[in-house]
């Protein structure tokens, strides 16, 4: 099992679905987590449930520059440190490629890519200080097994694939790792859109969906010492779901 004691994690949308799942179980393992989420009162409680020994809250809008600046500052000051960002914040807006408007895609590429870009550049000076960090962007099967009506949303995650492997080569003499996990289909509302889990993940060669924790545990891998020679690696946790179906 990973060793996370005393390591600061700052988690992106961490109030709710996934985010809230990688901050309880990341705490079971002995790190301090950091809630970021634009709800703030969500965030503080989530801090509330994991414990205010163990978890800190700070607002987060990830289209914001000043807020990544503001929340990196307030966790150096508590903490003297941040080991690990998990860039797990993101939108997924399904719409005919024909229907899409710009201001669609626009909204996509502030939180899936410009999101992840600008918390990237908000922690990496603090990560060179220290000669270590990793980084974590959670991205998705979409990036490159698109599903139909998701154009503008698989090109976000695709471009976040891209970015993390350019930065993997230039931070790796920095002693700062950066790694994605390419979730597939996993229980949480933005999966399910509260209308339960659909029939088709029975086909899936494991025949079921996957569950926030499944993704909380691969994270843990990829911020230990554990994942120490992983950088630029695409994780992929999707219970088979690329390899095609597993039909009788």
């Amino acid at each position: 099992m990973p060793n996370l004691k005393d390591q600061v994690i700052l988690i992106t949308g961490a109030n709710r679905g996934q985010g809230r799942s990688i901050a309880q179980h990341l705490a079971t393992l002995g790190a301090k987590v950091v809630i970021g989420a634009r709800n703030y009162d969500e965030a503080k409680e989530v801090v509330n449930t994991i414990g205010e020994e163990q978890a800190f809250a700070v607002p987060l809008d990830v289209t914001n520059k000043l807020e990544w600046e503001s929340a990196v500052e307030k966790i150096i000051d508590k903490f003297k440190k941040i080991d690990v960002l998990v860039n797990n914040a993101g939108v997924l807006k399904r719409k005919p490629f024909t229907e899409t408007t710009v201001e669609d895609y626009q909204q996509l590429i502030d939180v899936n890519q410009l999101g992840v870009f600008m918390g990237m550049q908000a922690v990496i000076p603090q990560m060179k200080k220290q000669q270590k960090g990793s980084i974590i962007n959670n991205v998705s099967i979409s990036a490159f097994a698109p599903i139909s009506n998701s154009s503008a949303y698989a090109a976000t995650k695709a471009s976040v694939v891209a970015m993390s492997k350019a930065a993997a080569i230039e931070l790796g003499a920095k002693g700062i790792r950066v790694n994605m996990v390419h979730l597939g289909g996993i229980e949480t509302d933005m999966a399910t859109q509260g209308k339960g889990v659909p029939a088709a993940y029975k086909s899936v060669p494991l025949g079921r969906i996957g569950q926030p924790n499944e993704i909380a545990q691969s994270v843990a891998f990829l911020a230990s010492d554990e994942s120490s020679y992983c950088t630029g690696t695409e994780l992929v946790v999707d219970g088979g779901l690329t390899l095609g179906t597993a039909d009788e």
